[in-house]
């Protein structure tokens, strides 16, 4: 695979970073990356389908999806759009669903930077609340979802979706 995905979780921090290259203009990465008929496409895992209720992806917007399993299973996320400035930046909060209580939250930032070659590079920032809290979102295959994820975002900008 050309393009690698690096996921960076330092022990005993609040914070993992998550690194990817795609062989797409910014605009266009930015476009799959906030446009709900195309995110549903590729966000999540391989063997999952995505279904957004609510995808405003636009400052003070907010956001809802389903992921569901080949067994039927629904894994929900939600959150807000604190700021999305195309193609530059978003910055939201996001909350998975399925965890014993709810208000574990984390913030994200996501910078869309320009490479040469018609490229781009996305970094992307995941603070939690708590270093338990960051340590549970790893171990729950979160890698693996983000990586596969990516892998079919790359197939959608190949077909020039």
């Amino acid at each position: 695979m050309a393009n690698k995905t690096t996921v960076t979780a330092e022990p005993g921090k609040q914070e993992l970073f998550i690194t990817r290259e795609f062989d797409a203009p910014r605009e266009l990465v930015f476009k799959a990356c906030s446009t709900p008929d195309l995110i549903v496409q590729w966000l999540g895992p391989r063997g999952m389908t995505m279904k957004a209720d609510q995808y405003l992806a636009k400052s003070n917007g907010h956001y809802r999806y389903l992921h569901t399993d080949t067994n039927g299973n629904a894994y929900g996320f939600h959150g807000v759009f604190h700021e999305v400035k195309a193609p530059e930046r978003t910055i939201q909060t996001f909350e998975f669903e399925g965890m014993p209580e709810p208000g574990h939250v984390s913030l994200e930032t996501a910078r869309f930077e320009e490479l040469p070659g018609g490229r781009t590079r996305v970094h992307i920032q995941s603070v939690f609340q708590s270093v338990a809290d960051r340590d549970g979102m790893v171990k729950s295959g979160m890698e693996r979802g983000v990586t596969e994820g990516y892998e079919r975002l790359d197939e959608l900008l190949a077909n020039g979706f």
